[in-house]
């Protein structure tokens, strides 16, 4: 049984290897702000969640399900359409909405999270769901071999969304 458990952390980190299922859980590893995340279909049925009882998950889903139907009818006749992003600001907390075509995934998180960090957080795990690179992590700069030359080139390398960089 420990083979089964290696392999699959051994999956999950190969490109491409996102799941639905574990989409929600990416997002809270990879931000220390990130408390509950829910992932739904483009139908609005769950796929996947995470910092919630799996009894409370059906409530969650239906909560972000509001937030995004809330915001498209809000948006409905204003240029370009509905956003892709949504912040909502509650007691203790804010919670945070983007959406792509496929895919809709929402977070709660601490009250002092940074909009920008947390959104881009969202878009970086949903483009690993679709397809996109793995979401690079940065190494210490003690494990790292010979030092880089500090370029934009290197700076966008290091990036969460590397295409952020480049024109």
């Amino acid at each position: 049984m420990r083979f089964g458990t290696a392999a699959r952390g051994y999956s999950d980190l190969m490109a491409g290897a996102l799941t639905p299922e574990r989409t929600a859980r990416r997002l809270c590893e990879l931000s220390a702000d990130a408390r509950a995340a829910v992932l739904l279909d483009a139908a609005g049925a769950p796929a996947g969640f995470h910092g919630v009882t799996g009894d409370r998950s059906g409530d969650f889903a239906q909560l972000a399900r509001t937030m995004f139907e809330t915001v498209d009818r809000a948006h409905r006749d204003m240029p370009g359409g509905p956003p892709e992003q949504v912040e909502i600001q509650v007691d203790g907390g804010t919670v945070y909405g983007s959406r792509t075509p496929q895919w809709m995934l929402a977070v709660v998180a601490r009250r002092a999270a940074l909009s920008s960090l947390m959104l881009m957080d969202l878009r970086a795990v949903l483009g690993e769901l679709e397809g996109g690179p793995p979401i690079r992590r940065s190494t210490p700069a003690s494990e790292q071999g010979a030092p880089v030359e500090a370029t934009e080139e290197a700076a966008a390398g290091e990036s969460p969304v590397p295409e952020l960089g480049v024109e």
